[in-house]
């Protein structure tokens, strides 16, 4: 006992007030181009055969022709069981298919071994139909003006003004000039140096070239190219070494030559 397989209850044309239609009205007039379906999931056959081949993880060079044509003609029995237009070349898909289908099954002889396989042909076209497919969506992700931003096409507007010349009096003038030589007194700076020459650090000197048992003469101490202010401190340094009584100054007679010697006291 043979058991067949459940088959599905026609749907009804519509429903009305909550019964089912199953014949649409006699007086009821639908244009032929009143309702479109389009789908967006093939483009063609190819791209058909293609989603079958890589829905089931499929080797596109070793198409198993049998299992792939039957679910092939299945979708194209859904397409003429809901009245959709079939486009031809469905159809000559269709042929194709079972042509190479019919082709496999026939036994081959021992001298058609070195036959091209009948799938060869498909599969170059599916290769073919997949790098194109590929290239077009790699091309459609790419940013399009218009479409994913827009360009301005504002053009900047420069007006032309004429900036008149400004009329300016001689005590006008001289006022800024006024305020300028107050901010120059302002800005002006006095900067100490440290002096080159020390009275303290020339009385070091003196004490080291004085010595007890011999005489130094006076104008020997100075070194004119120093000049004024060298003159003026070695002779201060001098003083300064008398007054501490760190060193001797001796005459023979008047306007006789000078002479400076260590204090005794100091070399103690």
């Amino acid at each position: 006992m043979h058991s067949h397989p459940p088959k599905q209850a026609e749907l009804p044309f519509a429903i009305v007030e909550g019964k089912p239609v199953s014949t649409p009205p006699e007086d009821l007039y639908i244009p032929p181009q009143a309702l479109e379906v389009f789908l967006d999931t093939f483009e063609g056959p190819l791209d058909l055969l293609l989603y079958l081949i890589k829905r089931q993880n499929l080797d596109i060079l070793d198409i198993p022709i049998a299992e792939v044509t039957r679910q092939y003609m299945e979708y194209v029995e859904m397409m003429r069981t809901i009245k959709l237009d079939l486009a031809a070349e469905y159809l000559v898909m269709a042929a194709l298919l079972a042509e190479i289908k019919s082709r496999m099954l026939l036994p081959r002889h021992e001298e058609t071994e070195d036959e091209d396989d009948p799938r060869a042909e498909l599969v170059r076209r599916l290769q073919e139909y997949e790098r194109f497919k590929q290239a077009a969506e790699n091309i459609d992700e790419l940013p399009r003006d218009r479409r994913d931003h827009w360009s301005s096409n504002v053009e900047a507007v420069r007006e032309q003004k004429e900036t008149p010349q400004p009329d300016v009096e001689l005590h006008e003038i001289l006022l800024a000039f006024k305020d300028i030589l107050m901010r120059a007194d302002m800005s002006i700076s006095h900067e100490i140096q440290r002096e080159s020459l020390s009275v303290r650090e020339r009385m070091s000197n003196m004490l080291a070239l004085l010595k007890t048992d011999s005489f130094v003469e006076f104008h020997s101490l100075f070194t004119l190219e120093e000049g004024r202010m060298g003159v003026v401190v070695t002779m201060i340094a001098l003083l300064e070494l008398l007054k501490e009584k760190l060193a001797d100054i001796v005459q023979s007679e008047p306007y006789a030559p000078i002479y400076i010697q260590a204090a005794q006291q100091a070399t103690d």
